[in-house]
C-alpha cells in the first residue's frame, strides 16, 4: 500500500525500543551488578525479539546515590559497568545486528562529586559558581523558599563553606545545573556531540521539562525559556543527524506536547507523558496509596493523546520503565490470568499510533517484587518517602503495600534469564533480591514456548514492520464508557485494523458499533483467532485481538 504523500515518515516510526537498566540486566563478572559486557552478551536475544533500538539507563561515572542518575563524569563509564572500550564494543556489536543504542541524557542536575560542583561550592568567586543555582538564606537563616524535592524534604541544602543554599530538586547529592548560564549549555552540547560522534542513535532526556526552571518564581517545570533551550540544543547537537530523541516530561499536556515534538519546532522526536500513570495516584499520598483502577479514565487519557498527536508530533508508547511498577502487576492479573493479561496489554499498546518502548522483563511477564520489609528496598526515593510518610501518619503496613504496588524497585529486580541460581543474572550476590518467581518466569522458558508472552511480543514487533496501518493509521476510539472493554480502530486508506480487548477477569458480552461490523483477517490474538466482527461480541478474561479488514476508501471503493 502506498502511503499518502502528506505523511512524513521517519525510520524510528517503525522501530520498537527496548529499555535496559544496566545494573539489573546481565552481570558478566559475578560482582552482583549488571554491566556493559553483560548487555553485549544478550544482543542476540534482543535481535531475536525484533528490537531495533535499545535505551540504556545511565552508564556514566557516578557515586550511585540514585543508581547513576547522579553523574560525576559525563564522558566516563562507571567502573561497575565496565569501560569506554566495553561501550564501544557494545556499540559495534549492536550495529552488526542493526540495533541502535540510545543513551540517557541527565542534564537537569549532576552529582555533587562532579568537578563542576566541587569547584562551584569551593568559593563564591569560582568561575564555576554560576554553573549551579545558589541563593542566600532567608531572613531567618532557613531555605530561600519552600520548594520541595521530589525525593522528599526541602529542595535546598545549606553549604557551610560559603554559607549559601544550593538547589536540588531530587537528592541533595544531585545539585541542579543553572541552564541560564550559556557556559553550562555549551559544555552540555559539547558532551552530547562527543557521544553522537561516537555513533549512538540518540538520547532519552531525563526530566527535560525541568531545565527552564525559574526558582525565584517557584516555577519548576515548563519555564519560560524551556523550548528556547531545546531548540538551541537541537541546532547545536542532534538536529542535523538522523537520530531519535525522547524527552521525559511529567508536566506535559496534550496542549504542550506539540511544542516539544511538532514537525516544524526543531526540538525533539517525541516525549514520554505520564498522565495515564499519575491519574491513579492518591491526592494526598501520591503513588504510595493507589486509587482503584478505572479503565474508563485510562481510555480517556490514551485517546486524548492519540487525538492530540494525530496529525503532527509523535507518541512514545509505554506501560512501564525503571521508575514504574511492572505492567502486568499494575494493569493485569498476575494471580488469575498472568499470561493472558500480559498479552492483552501488549496488544493494546503496540497497535496504537506511536513508537513502543518495552521495559526489560516486560516481554516475559516479570512482576512486581513481593518485598515485605523496608530493608529489602534499595531505591533512595522509597527509603526517603518511607520515613516522611510514617512521620505524616501513614502506617508501615500501608506504606509497604504502596511500595509493593508502585515503588521503583519493582522494575529494578534482576532480569530473569533462566530457572537457575539467581535467575541466571549473576554468579555472585545480586545487588537487589531476585524475584522468587524466576523459576517459572524466565526468558529461557519463554523463548522455547510458542504460546509465550515473549513470542506474542515478537509477533507484535514484526507486525509493526509489515503493516503501514499500524504505524500511520488514524486512531478512533469506541465504547468509551464501557467499564471493561477497550476498543479502537486504526485506518489507513482502505485498510482498517480493529482492536478489541477485555480488561477484566470475566467474560464480557457487548454490542459492537454497526460501523465496525466486518470480516477480515485476525493479525494477532491471545486466545483463538477471531476473523468476524459481529453485532454481539464476547471476550473471554483479558482477551484481546486485532482484525484487519478492507473498508470503503476515500472514493467509496475497496482496494
Amino acid at each position: 500500500m502506498e502511503l499518502r504523500s502528506t505523511i512524513r515518515t521517519a525510520w524510528w516510526h517503525k522501530a520498537t525500543v527496548y529499555q535496559v537498566y544496566p545494573r539489573s540486566f546481565a552481570d558478566s563478572n559475578g560482582d552482583g551488578v549488571g554491566d556493559l559486557p553483560g548487555i553485549t552478551s544478550k544482543l542476540e536475544y534482543l535481535k531475536a525479539l525484533g528490537i531495533e533500538l535499545i535505551w540504556l539507563s545511565p552508564i556514566y561515572a557516578s557515586p550511585m546515590d540514585d543508581n547513576g542518575y547522579d553523574i560525576s563524569d559525563y564522558q566516563a563509564v562507571a567502573p561497575e559497568f565496565g569501560t569506554l572500550a566495553d561501550f564501544d564494543e557494545l556499540l559495534a556489536q549492536a550495529r552488526l545486528r542493526n540495533i541502535g543504542v540510545i543513551l540517557d541524557l541527565v542534564v537537569n542536575h549532576t552529582s555533587d562529586e562532579h568537578p563542576w560542583f566541587v569547584q562551584s561550592r569551593a568559593s563564591k568567586q569560582s568561575p564555576f559558581r554560576d554553573y549551579y543555582i545558589w541563593r542566600k538564606p532567608a531572613d531567618d537563616g532557613g531555605p530561600p523558599n519552600n520548594l520541595t524535592s521530589s525525593f522528599g524534604g526541602s529542595a535546598w541544602t545549606l553549604d557551610e563553606t560559603t554559607g549559601e543554599y544550593y538547589l536540588h530538586l531530587f537528592s541533595r547529592r544531585q545539585p541542579d545545573l543553572n541552564w541560564e548560564n550559556p557556559n553550562v549549555r555549551g559544555a552540555i552540547y559539547q558532551m552530547m556531540n562527543w557521544w553522537l560522534e561516537r555513533g549512538i542513535a540518540g538520547f532519552r532526556m531525563d526530566v527535560i521539562d525541568y531545565i527552564g526552571k525559574q526558582v525565584d518564581q517557584a516555577i519548576v517545570t515548563d519555564g519560560p525559556h524551556l523550548h528556547a533551550y531545546l531548540h538551541e540544543m537541537n541546532r547545536a547537537t542532534f538536529g542535523s543527524r538522523d537520530v531519535l530523541t525522547v524527552g521525559e516530561t511529567w508536566s506535559a499536556t496534550p496542549g504542550s506536547a506539540l511544542l516539544y515534538s511538532g514537525r516544524d519546532r526543531e526540538e525533539l522526536s517525541m516525549i514520554f507523558q505520564f498522565e495515564h500513570v499519575t491519574q491513579q495516584w492518591d491526592e494526598i499520598y501520591g503513588k504510595w496509596r493507589s486509587r482503584p483502577f478505572d479503565l474508563i479514565k485510562l481510555k480517556s487519557v490514551l485517546s486524548k493523546w492519540q487525538y492530540a498527536l494525530a496529525d503532527d508530533g509523535w507518541n512514545a508508547l509505554f506501560w512501564g520503565n525503571h521508575d514504574l511498577p511492572r505492567a502486568v502487576s499494575k494493569y493485569g492479573d498476575v494471580k488469575g490470568y498472568p499470561v493472558e493479561s500480559a498479552k492483552m496489554l501488549a496488544t493494546v499498546l503496540h497497535l496504537l499510533k506511536g513508537t513502543p518502548f518495552i521495559y526489560q522483563g516486560e516481554e516475559i511477564g516479570m512482576t512486581n517484587a513481593p518485598f515485605t520489609k523496608i530493608e529489602q528496598y534499595r531505591d533512595i526515593e522509597t527509603l526517603n518517602m518511607h520515613r516522611l510518610h510514617l512521620e505524616a501518619g501513614l502506617s508501615p503496613e500501608d506504606f509497604i503495600k504502596g511500595a509493593n504496588e508502585n515503588g521503583r524497585d519493582n522494575a529494578r529486580t534482576p532480569m530473569q534469564w533462566t530457572s537457575g541460581a539467581n535467575a541466571g543474572f549473576t554468579t555472585g550476590i545480586p545487588w537487589i533480591e531476585v524475584n522468587k518467581n524466576y523459576a517459572t518466569i524466565n526468558a529461557e522458558a519463554a523463548m522455547s514456548d510458542e504460546h509465550s508472552i515473549w513470542n506474542h511480543y515478537r509477533k507484535l514487533i514484526s507486525l509493526r514492520k509489515a503493516y503501514p496501518v499500524i504505524i500511520y493509521g488514524r486512531f478512533q476510539s469506541y465504547l468509551d464508557q464501557h467499564p471493561d472493554v477497550l476498543a479502537y480502530t486504526r485506518t489507513l486508506d482502505t485498510q482498517r485494523l480493529t482492536v478489541l480487548s477485555n480488561f477484566s477477569a470475566r467474560t464480557i458480552t457487548f454490542d459492537l458499533p454497526h460501523e465496525l461490523l466486518a470480516t477480515g483477517r485476525c493479525l494477532i490474538s491471545n486466545y483463538d483467532p477471531v476473523d468476524a466482527l459481529k453485532t454481539t461480541m464476547s471476550l473471554r478474561p483479558y482477551e484481546a485481538f486485532a482484525v484487519l479488514a478492507e473498508v470503503a476508501g476515500r472514493d467509496g471503493t475497496k482496494s
